[in-house]
Formats: structure tokens, sequence, C-alpha cells
């Protein structure tokens, strides 16, 4: 039995480094988005669940401390809540769930998409689209850009983040023929 060897096409050269870092968005799939959404929900109950637990063995309800934990855990969860789903994503375009799943919140035209348009996507676009019975959501996987109705609401997309693959010109040249 004898092994061949292929040889791999020379590595092509960028002329700047910094058009060797840019990056190539892709529509963001459907799973991952969900996925994405999941996670940031995730440890907003987890967070919830932990100061539930606390208080009840605090005495919840009976002490004033079991009342107290609770409550800190709500505002907790809401102020986790508003920066991970507001304000985060207004300045870096991601959330945490975003950032794991490897997505990012852009304005339609490109742009960053500011806090303001974060708060505006993500509070007034989800219930919103909630309230469609989820059709708001399910058209981020029928649209042909991946938008869903906050996203329509807030005039975002979501893409995916990948390094750029750059192609000689003669390899295009060749797939077009």
């Amino acid at each position: 039995m004898t092994a061949t060897a292929e040889t791999a096409p020379a590595p092509v050269k960028v002329k700047s480094p910094a058009a060797s870092k840019k990056f190539a968005r892709f529509r963001a799939p459907f799973a991952l988005r969900c996925g994405a959404i999941l996670i940031d929900y995730i440890i907003l109950v987890a967070i919830l669940a932990f100061s539930t637990l606390v208080s009840r063995l605090l005495g919840g309800g009976a002490r004033t401390a079991g009342n107290s934990s609770e409550t800190i855990g709500i505002l907790l969860t809401i102020l986790v809540a508003a920066l991970n789903l507001g304000v985060l994503p207004g300045l870096t375009g991601f959330t945490v769930g975003k950032w794991a799943a490897g997505l990012r919140i852009l304005r339609d035209d490109g742009r960053r998409v500011g806090i303001g348009r974060a708060f505006l996507r993500h509070f007034l676009g989800y219930p919103v689209s909630f309230l469609t019975l989820g059709i708001g959501f399910l058209m981020a996987a029928l649209t042909s850009r991946g938008r869903g109705l906050h996203d329509f609401i807030a005039d975002t997309i979501v893409v995916r983040e990948g390094h750029a693959t750059v192609v000689p010109r003669s390899e295009v040249s060749d797939l077009k023929s």
C-alpha cells in the first residue's frame, strides 16, 4: 500500500495586514439565533433561581432577610437583563449568548447598533414578536436576509462572524466558466 501526498495550493499573499483581518459576514442560521437567546435567558433564570434558593434558606417570607434577598435577586436579574440585552449589544453588537454562538447584531446598513436601538429591539421588538404567537421570531427563518419582526422594528440584522477567505482572481474566473 502506498500513500500519495497531495500538496496544498500556495497561500495567497494579501497586500496589507489590515485586509487579512477583515471578516466576512453571513446570514445567521436560525438554530444559532435560538441557541444564543437560550444562553442569555438561562443566565437570567440561573440568577433568579439562585436568589430564590438563598431566600428560602434564609426563611423566605417569614423573615425580612428572606424577602430582601429575593428582592435583591429580582433587581439583580433586571439589571443583568438590561446590561446583557440592551447595553452590551448597543456597545459591542454582542449579548453573552450571541458572543458564544459567534453572532453579532448590526444595523441593517452595517453600522453599530447603539444602546437605544438595542433596547428597542429587545424590550419592544421581542414582546411584539411574541404577541404574534411567535410568527415574528419565525420570520427570521423564512426571510431571505434572516430578519425577524424585532429586527424590522429596530432596523437591525443578526450576522454570523467568520474569517474571510481570499480567493485569487484566477480561481474566480475559473468558477464562472
